[in-house]
């Protein structure tokens, strides 16, 4: 098992301090990452726990996995590598031409 945990359901207004705070409960936090908007910088609803051993882990999993916190429900299980998605080719996803000769009126 991996150390590293995915937390959903967040609530917008949870901070790092918070989820720390919590998680610390149940072992040492390495670190603590809230998902962000690039652009907005709100946070979009997950965030990554990271603790120091597999037992404070699954530790968190077992007692924090549908936990109300700060009015949600919150899911915690263990993070999956991110899946490698196909690059995507704007210019052919358009479906724009040049080639008026099919454009008869």
């Amino acid at each position: 098992m991996n150390t590293k945990l995915y937390v959903g359901n967040l609530s917008f207004k949870a901070s790092e301090d918070e989820l720390n705070s919590l998680f610390s409960e149940h072992g040492n936090v390495t670190d603590v990452f809230i998902v962000k908007d690039k652009f907005t910088e709100r946070s979009k609803g997950f965030a990554f726990i990271t603790m120091d051993t597999v037992e404070a882990a699954t530790s968190a999993i077992e007692q924090l996995n549908d936990f109300e916190f700060l009015g949600r429900n919150i899911v915690v299980n263990e993070a999956k590598p991110k899946e490698e998605r196909p690059r995507r080719n704007d210019r052919n996803d358009r479906n724009f031409s040049n080639d008026r000769s099919r454009n008869r009126y």
